[in-house]
């Protein structure tokens, strides 16, 4: 009988500033400190103020992610079979990459090993048969996986709501071309608009949540420190896009993985967790363009339905 030696077996992040995040793991719990600022404002901070004033401390609970993509294997009898699990609420494409193989047929170089694994589905990916002649095969391999459908083809001509109350405007602080820090693809066409916290922000689109984190609270200009702590919505679209709402406050966050929401239906509080300058909200559209992200040009709804490019300055008013 054979048997199966897993030499390695491990799931690469795709590092982009919000893919990488997403992609993540359970984050630490944290201690937070709650207390008036000298204007009377709230201020949630991770140490307690420095003039010794009277603070709420509170133990931020253990961050859950729900989701995540995880490839096994075993063997049937006549090979080795690998299957993976979604527990995603949207599709996820995976890819697999062998280092070593020894006991069992290569894949042949002409196999596309890719594929698109459904919402929470299990799916068997490949059947590597067994070489008659090996008692132990060894297989070295890891797999890589990103959210979405590359085969999906984004609508056109379709304009999103802003992303906040009917009526409220706010500035957009930078966008393309003029961007400071989305200077990767996954982030080229992002929209950041400055917003006090505790501003509502509104789901763009209809769509389906897949990806929540909520219970992050710090936030700075140091991304290697903060760029794993921003609270985010990730909403998916039925063209196979989807929204990042990104930089939320700390444990406002009232729509959970599964929910199925409507434009203009209320998802949060803005915020300023993560790797940011000041308080502001991170729109994105994303796709997967085939084991890379990228986002997308976005027209806001504009009085009487026209399109609205944003353009870093300007002040946008909301409308349905």
């Amino acid at each position: 009988m054979l048997t199966l030696v897993r030499n390695r077996n491990s799931a690469m992040l795709l590092l982009s500033f919000l893919a990488a995040l997403l992609i993540c793991g359970s984050a630490a719990a944290q201690t937070m400190y709650k207390y008036r600022g000298p204007d009377g404002e709230w201020i949630y901070s991770d140490r307690p103020p420095d003039d010794g004033r009277q603070s709420e401390v509170r133990a931020g609970g253990r961050e859950i992610r729900h989701g995540g993509l995880d490839v096994t294997e075993g063997f049937n009898g006549t090979g080795v079979i690998f299957t993976a699990r979604n527990r995603y609420y949207a599709p996820v494409e995976v890819e697999l990459v062998f280092r070593n193989i020894t006991g069992v047929d290569y894949p042949h170089p002409d196999d596309d090993l890719r594929w698109v694994v459904p919402p929470r589905s299990t799916l068997d990916l490949l059947e590597l048969p067994a070489l008659g002649n090996v008692d132990a095969p060894a297989i070295a391999y890891e797999w890589v996986y990103l959210p979405g459908d590359p085969e999906q083809v984004p609508d056109e001509g379709l304009t999103y709501r802003l992303p906040y109350s009917v009526g409220t405007s706010f500035v957009v602080t930078q966008t393309y071309p003029d961007s400071a820090t989305h200077l990767t693809r996954d982030s080229m066409y992002a929209v950041d608009f400055a917003m006090p916290v505790g501003t509502n922000v509104v789901a763009a689109r209809d769509g389906v949540v897949f990806d929540v984190a909520s219970t992050n609270f710090r936030g700075g200009p140091d991304a290697d420190r903060y760029a794993s702590l921003a609270n985010l919505v990730r909403i998916l679209h039925d063209d196979g896009t989807y929204a990042v709402y990104a930089h939320l406050n700390w444990n406002t966050i009232r729509v959970g993985p599964g929910d199925r929401v409507l434009a203009g239906q209320y998802i949060a509080d803005s915020g300023n967790t993560g790797f940011t300058s000041g308080p502001h909200l991170h729109f994105a559209v994303q796709r997967n363009l085939g084991m890379r992200v990228e986002s997308v040009p976005v027209a806001f709804r504009g009085r009487g339905g026209e399109h609205v490019t944003a353009s870093s300055g300007a002040k946008l008013v909301a409308y349905n």
